[in-house]
């Protein structure tokens, strides 16, 4: 039996999944983020700990937790979280969608050698610049930092009492070198900090110690060994099998994700596009990222007071695009863009734009906003055949068929089942217990949707006045 443990935004989910890699029970747990100021968001880390004893306890009642082997962890990246020498946090973690640290990024972004040598720009979501406010405006907090760590990798501290990250979600901070798959001295100096205020680096699939005595013997589960793991989307690449070159998925969640999987490391950080290290050994991994996916039907949802079932319910089949266009930056945009300050725009409202027809151009724009990713990975020399579709927006068939016809790729949906990155951490698990997982395997499938090629054309020509749009409307 292997567990894995996902600790989201908004909860910490827990699997236990058995030898065969079938889920055999599981158990979230939500958490509250706080927001103190504008564009500040924070968690208490011992809000993660209480969340993981209550869902491991849970997964106890449930099912026979005494053959457990190993634990995997995955999580939420470039969260800051401070910790001085007693290993007790400093301050709340300053969380990925933080964005207080706007200027700090900007100025770390301007030294060249934090792209030539981390392979990405410097967001303001990213560790390092949240790091340097608190040196800027908690100087107190700063100097009594004993290591800097991951949120996962606290979480990691809390069930083993070591303090290590891996390579996937050390890639996320601005202080890795990602095709070295090393901490970068030069770029921890510059910001006034070296390598013992860091975890030690492991890979996702190795073993990053044992879980405590005193906790496992309170749980009631065996002392096991606890894997590197993952962040939250390399961790839900290993569950969906997307390891090899050539792979890929397109995540419709909160947030959107085009993922591809790499033999090599491909940075291009003019792209916009993150390249991170992979959770496995040799591997890298690149991502298209938009800020706003489902979380813009939702936003549309409450504008028009209808449910996302009743604005979608019987959108019937896909049509090219109407004059409406919806620019989905509602909170900025990553790539390819790379804009902080950009915000959505619908356009062509006329007198019969109704709910509906605001709903179809909002998942029109969301798929056009994924082409854009698509063709910032290509200009890295990486395409993408297919891809598998996941999260809560590829529950709609509309949706992916008409993401599938702008993208111009099929799209793979997995079977029922769990592939999420909980899922992916007990693969890590497997993995660093020796039990011989083959971690390229991909689920079974329920169906591929193909795109239709009599309207690719049209999805291509609303996607040019997509991207004419912004051009023009960015410095409003």
């Amino acid at each position: 039996m292997f567990i894995g443990l996902d600790l989201g935004t908004s909860s910490l989910k827990a699997i236990l999944v058995g030898a065969d890699q079938t889920v055999v029970a599981e158990h979230s747990v939500p958490l509250t983020v706080e927001r103190r100021h504008d564009g500040w968001s924070e968690q208490d880390p011992a809000s993660w700990c209480d969340a993981a004893v209550v869902a491991l306890r849970a997964l106890a009642g449930r099912a026979d937790v005494t053959g457990v082997q190993a634990i995997g962890l995955a999580g939420h990246m470039h969260g800051a979280t401070l910790v001085g020498a007693d290993d007790r946090p400093l301050r709340p973690c300053m969380l990925w969608n933080d964005t207080r640290s706007a200027d700090q990024a900007a100025r770390m972004d301007a030294d060249a050698q934090f792209r030539d040598i981390t392979g990405n720009i410097v967001f303001p979501g990213f560790t390092a610049p949240k790091v340097d406010w608190v040196r800027e405006n908690e100087p107190d907090v700063f100097a009594n930092i004993a290591k800097v760590l991951l949120p996962k990798d606290y979480l990691r501290l809390f069930l083993t009492g070591e303090h290590v990250s891996e390579m996937s979600d050390a890639a996320g901070t601005s202080w890795l070198d990602t095709g070295a798959r090393d901490w970068s001295d030069d770029l921890l100096g510059a910001c006034q900090l070296g390598r013992e205020h860091m975890p030690a680096l492991i890979e996702g699939s190795a073993v990053s110690g044992t879980l405590r005595a005193d906790l496992a013997a309170d749980l009631g589960l065996p002392v096991c060994v606890v894997a590197g793991g993952a962040g939250d989307n390399a961790a839900a690449a290993m569950g969906a099998g997307v390891v090899k070159d050539g792979t890929g998925f397109v995540s419709l969640g909160t947030s959107g994700v085009l993922f591809a999987a790499n033999d090599g490391y491909r940075p291009d950080p003019a792209t916009a596009v993150h390249t991170f290290c992979h959770a496995v050994p040799d591997t890298w991994h690149q991502m298209g990222v938009i800020l706003a996916a489902t979380d813009a039907l939702n936003w549309v949802s409450r504008l028009t007071g209808q449910s996302v079932a009743e604005l979608t319910g019987d959108l019937g089949e896909v049509i090219a695009p109407s004059r409406t266009l919806f620019l989905p930056y509602l909170g900025g945009e990553r790539t390819p863009h790379n804009d902080a300050a950009v915000r959505g725009h619908f356009l062509h409202l006329d007198h019969a734009t109704d709910a509906k027809e605001a709903a179809r151009a909002v998942m029109q724009g969301v798929c056009f906003a994924f082409a854009d990713c698509r063709d910032a990975l290509a200009a890295t020399g990486t395409t993408l055949p297919r891809a598998l579709a996941m999260g809560g927006g590829a529950k709609s068939d509309h949706w992916l068929q008409m993401m599938a016809t702008t993208l111009g790729i099929p799209l793979d949906v997995p079977a029922a089942g769990d592939f999420g990155a909980a899922f992916g951490a007990a693969r890590l698990g497997m993995m660093a217990a020796g039990a011989g997982v083959e971690v390229a395997t991909q689920p079974p499938l329920s169906k591929t949707i193909d795109p239709i090629s009599k309207l690719t054309d049209a999805m291509a020509e609303g996607h040019s006045r997509y991207k004419h749009a912004y051009s023009v409307l960015k410095d409003l």
